[in-house]
């Protein structure tokens, strides 16, 4: 006989530290380069490095990971991840941001020379989360003034001038609403309001134009959450306007549930409960096989994304992290349920009992598709992030209960 949910909280907090600290294990015992400074995130299954490239985005997420395990986790609260906190921070400073453009590579060479850069502002904005957390584990003064002015520099090229990020193609598409950069900024935001609380009041209406613009990829009579739409949200023509992607939409609800919270907004609250994540949930979810689609088409045709039907590592994440968050606001019991279904395929799937860490990318039947734990795109993030606050809230959740 299944147990009820609410028996399984233990079961759940007791794997998800477990799963944590194999995770951090991992990644403070094959990813640092003690050579040149830095991370290296194409790891295989057993950490074995098979492609010394350094990626912007996963510098700065790892920097953070590490600070924010330091901050808020009592048992990582040790020298050695604030040492490899702030010198991953110093990789930062040195060799991802270009000091004339403040533009911060994608990608750079082992020892720290540019081979990309993107015509996004993605890799600024790892920046920004690293330094900022890095800053409140350290109180060093360089990173809060480096967290600062790049967070300015952000907000100049989104809603002032871009000609200094350096492409044409975001002049094309200046039409273009992308639910990922409110989403973004929205981060950033709420990431200034618990390291450099001072600058936040700065902030403020640019993050309730963040959330009015998340909003406007509600579509079809609140039926579909869009991933592009028009810059003033009517829906796109062709395939790039029918783009639904479950776990963007997912993690946008939890931002949204955290500032309803905060502002108190109810209305807000339901419509992030309703329709980021329970109609975006019911729309993703494989009812055959389990696990999350990638890519969704609106019209229910073949998007053209050939990884569509892929199960990926951090939709996953983001939702074991937005349904255990309803369920805490809500005492709902239909969203531990979800959550549970999530961590039930999540665990069974994607961990790695041998090596720790999980894998990133399933098949559509749940398979490991590519069996590395690290890539371009993959590395301390998503999984951390997702671990430390399940066991937060479980904890809390737990602690409660056991009150009553």
């Amino acid at each position: 006989m299944q147990k009820n949910p609410l028996e399984r909280l233990p079961e759940y907090l007791k794997k998800i530290s477990s799963e944590l600290d194999r995770c951090v294990e991992f990644w403070l015992k094959y990813s640092h380069d003690e050579i040149n400074g830095g991370f290296f995130t194409c790891l295989g299954k057993d950490g074995s490095i098979y492609d010394h490239t350094k990626y912007g985005w996963l510098q700065g997420r790892q920097v953070w990971t590490y600070a924010r395990l330091y901050n808020s986790v009592d048992r990582f609260q040790t020298p050695d991840i604030l040492k490899a906190a702030i010198k991953g921070a110093e990789f930062l400073y040195e060799h991802i941001k270009n000091k004339n453009t403040k533009k911060c590579a994608f990608a750079v060479t082992e020892t720290g020379e540019a081979i990309k850069y993107q015509r996004t502002i993605f890799t600024e904005c790892f920046y920004v989360l690293g330094m900022s957390e890095v800053f409140k584990a350290s109180n060093i003064e360089l990173y809060k003034q480096e967290a600062t002015e790049m967070m300015s520099t952000i907000v100049h090229w989104l809603k002032e001038d871009d000609s200094t990020l350096g492409t044409l193609a975001l002049k094309v598409n200046k039409s273009i609403s992308s639910l990922a950069n409110p989403m973004m900024l929205m981060c950033l935001i709420d990431q200034m309001r618990n390291t450099i609380p001072e600058i936040v009041q700065i902030y403020e209406k640019l993050e309730v134009e963040c959330c009015l613009e998340i909003l406007g990829h509600v579509q079809r009579n609140n039926s579909v959450v869009l991933e592009n739409v028009s810059s003033d949200f009517k829906e796109l023509s062709g395939s790039e306007g029918r783009l639904m992607n479950p776990g963007h939409a997912i993690e946008a609800g939890w931002f949204l549930l955290q500032h309803a919270a905060l502002k108190k907004d109810n209305s807000l609250k339901n419509t992030a409960l309703e329709i980021f994540l329970k109609l975006t949930f019911s729309q993703g979810w494989d009812d055959e096989n389990g696990g999350i689609f990638y890519f969704l088409d609106a019209d229910g045709l073949s998007p053209t994304q050939l990884e569509w039907n892929m199960k990926l590592w951090w939709p996953h994440c983001e939702t074991m992290i937005a349904f255990l968050l309803a369920y805490k606001q809500t005492s709902d019991l239909q969203f531990l349920e979800i959550f549970e279904r999530v961590f039930d395929y999540t665990m069974k799937h994607f961990c790695d009992p041998e090596y720790g860490e999980i894998f990133g990318y399933l098949n559509q039947e749940g398979k490991i598709n590519m069996n590395f734990k690290g890539g371009p795109f993959k590395g301390c993030f998503h999984v951390p992030r997702s671990l430390m606050m399940c066991e937060k809230m479980l904890t809390q959740i737990l602690d409660q209960k056991n009150k009553n």
